[in-house]
């Protein structure tokens, strides 16, 4: 080390464990920024940030010189603490530097795409926590070589307090007619199959559900479509999780990197908080969240135990799979360092959807602008850009990131779901409602399924039911419990696609997901006003989904009156001429919807009455063209529309 840079160490270091000098008086001697290009290469602030770590993301041309060091140590078994870049080394030296190491380890497999992405040039820096966060940054960030440099900012998972054990005394007393299954409690599972039952809360409402019922006739999920639950330990041998798990087949549980992915073990997912193998969180304030979250997900349909889930399968091994990408355990984890390994793990061992009930308080960043600029981009957007640029599943050209939009009952979403890329999920009631917790507003993208526990208090059965930790079931509440619904519905509408043949581009899919969706502002009245268009395009529907991604229109009926269809509003903008000649629809799609006598035609349209609400296939024939009255006759065409019956649908016809 040279005169100048260990006198510069000692000042450094005197300062910043000090914490009293002012900023100016950190004066670096090897600083090559002006103190504005400093400014401006800082990604967030030292508030709600961890102490003693930093983010740094070198520049293209310096990261080769800065991997030899690195490798040099690492190859050896050692800890690195040097770059090989002087300057830089010499800020180290001042902050009392305990580890230098690649944030993204190398998986050969996906080596290229990493460096592609420029994933390569990010750093992890730890260091004495006792030294001062921001002066150490701005050390960092004087350097010439360096491009970035991010304070790890804690995130923290949206949850509304700890989950009620489902008892034995809970009786199961909705009626699931609707559904095959045999699992015992899908009947309080009301977010999925709402018959309206009191039993479960005296003000439910039929229908306030994501309509699985209906899309279970079609398809239930597909292992091919994988989920990364990014989130508390998933319980890996939950009796209704364990054969729904992804496992990494290439992976030998020996204590070796069988694959060579950087990740020793990794049979269903990794610990991203220890670096090390999954652990069952026992205590903090959600023990439960990660495996409640997977249940809705994807929890075993049709086993005779317990819960459903919403791409579940049917029991016959074909449920999508769930992958668990621990960021939290007991109290720790959640920051953006190990949110964005999260990602890029989940993205490289074939994730497609990003399960994601977790963000910043809402409020702390108020703008995309804000959540990513430029050269200051975080690590974690830059990690979820490369989650959304991979194509892991032949039915969708990409990965889909949903996020819960958050439990402080504020007016916009938090980040990061809030960013345009990405899917927000604002949380209803069993009765339409919004719940009294969630976020609504600029930022928010969809509404599901999400519960309010003050329903139905004291009893827990307007919450969600799902599985949680120690082999067992309970209720829990909040956009976090909304979250998954969504993200279960993406899976199944993967799974549909799959089954189809069909693919779309990713911004297809995600407006196909959301305009799947039924009214919920016309329960944003009183004193729930201050939500009507502000809890996204309205609350999904997974049938719908299934329904767009098949190609087929769905028509609203509202139950309890008349509905008239014009079969020629939506069939292209043209004017054709078509005749309706014939009406058909199944005996049981008529109990279902509780049509009493069969549809008529009136003046070329369709008029139908629903008693129930529900969903079915409606087939209209119609004659294009016209006859001549000498026996020379127009085509004969039969189109399919899915008829979706609601209590109350939008004014305008639409869902939206």
């Amino acid at each position: 080390m040279t005169k100048k840079r260990a006198l510069w160490s000692l000042l450094f270091a005197a300062a910043v464990l000090a914490g009293s000098c002012a900023e100016e008086d950190l004066d670096p001697a090897p600083q090559t920024e002006p103190a504005d290009e400093v400014s401006a290469k800082l990604v967030f602030t030292a508030d709600h940030a961890v102490p003693g770590e930093l983010l740094v993301c070198f520049d293209a041309a310096a990261v080769e010189a800065v991997e030899a060091s690195v490798l040099c140590v690492t190859r050896a078994g050692g800890v690195a603490t040097r770059s090989g870049i002087g300057d830089f080394d010499a800020v180290l030296d001042g902050i009392g530097v305990k580890a230098l190491r690649r944030l993204f380890p190398v998986d050969e497999r996906h080596e290229a795409s990493t460096r592609a992405a420029g994933l390569h040039c990010w750093y992890f820096v730890e260091f004495d926590a006792g030294v001062d966060l921001t002066a150490a940054a701005r050390g960092l960030a004087a350097v010439a070589e360096v491009q970035t440099v991010e304070f790890n900012q804690q995130l923290m998972r949206i949850d509304s307090g700890r989950a009620v054990p489902l008892t034995e005394e809970v009786s199961a007393v909705q009626s699931r007619a609707a559904a095959d299954f045999n699992d015992p409690y899908l009947s309080q599972q009301w977010h999925y199959i709402n018959t309206g039952d009191t039993n479960l809360y005296a003000g439910i409402r039929a229908g306030a559900d994501v309509n699985c019922a209906e899309a279970w006739r079609l398809c239930t999920g597909d292992p091919r479509v994988v989920v990364a639950v990014l989130d508390d330990c998933v319980q890996w041998d939950h009796p209704d999780l364990a054969a729904n798990m992804w496992v990494n087949s290439d992976e030998a549980q020996d204590g070796r990197d069988s694959d060579g992915n950087g990740y020793v073990d990794d049979i269903h997912g990794w610990n991203f908080v220890s670096n090390g193998p999954l652990a069952v969180s026992t205590s903090g304030d959600a023990p439960d969240h990660g495996t409640h979250v997977a249940g809705t997900v994807a929890a075993v349909n049709n086993n005779g135990t317990g819960v459903c889930g919403v791409a579940g399968g049917s029991g016959s091994g074909d449920g999508a799979r769930i992958m668990a990408c621990q960021i939290f355990h007991n109290d720790k984890g959640g920051d953006a360092e190990t949110t964005a390994r999260a990602f890029k793990y989940a993205a490289d061992n074939g994730a497609v959807i990003a399960q994601c009930s977790f963000g910043y308080t809402a409020g702390g960043l108020t703008a995309d602008t804000s959540y990513a600029s430029g050269s200051k981009t975080s690590v974690e957007k830059a990690a979820i850009d490369y989650f959304i640029s991979k194509r892991n599943c032949a039915a969708v050209e990409g990965g889909v990131v949903i996020f819960a939009a958050g439990n402080d009952a504020a007016a916009m979403a938090s980040y990061p779901g809030a960013y345009r890329d990405y899917i927000s999920v604002t949380s209803m009631s069993c009765s339409f409602e919004p719940a009294y917790y969630t976020n609504y507003g600029p930022g928010c993208n969809i509404a599901a399924p999400g519960g309010d526990a003050y329903q139905a208090y004291p009893k827990a059965t307007s919450q969600v039911l799902s599985t949680i930790t120690g082999g067992r079931y309970g209720w829990m509440q909040g956009t976090s419990m909304a979250c998954p619904h969504v993200s279960g519905v993406a899976a199944l509408g993967l799974s549909y696609a799959l089954q189809q043949g069909k693919s779309f581009s990713l911004d297809e899919f995600k407006a196909l997901l959301l305009t799947s969706v039924n009214d919920i502002d016309r329960y944003c009245t009183g004193s729930n006003a201050k939500y009507a268009g502000k809890m996204g395009s309205g609350y999904i529907d997974a049938y719908q989904v299934l329904m767009n991604v098949r190609g087929i229109t769905c028509i609203p009926a509202a139950v309890g009156s008349q509905t008239t269809i014009r079969p020629t509003d939506y069939l292209g903008d043209g004017n054709p001429t078509l005749t309706v000649s014939a009406v058909e629809i199944s005996a049981e799609d008529k109990a279902r919807l509780g049509i009493a006598s069969d549809p008529t035609i009136f003046a070329n349209q369709v008029l139908v009455r629903c008693t129930k609400p529900g969903s079915a296939i409606i087939r209209i024939r119609m004659q294009a063209g016209t006859n001549s009255g000498s026996g020379m006759n127009g085509m004969t065409i039969t189109k399919e529309f899915a008829l979706i019956a609601r209590e109350n649908h939008a004014a305008n016809g639409g869902w939206l």
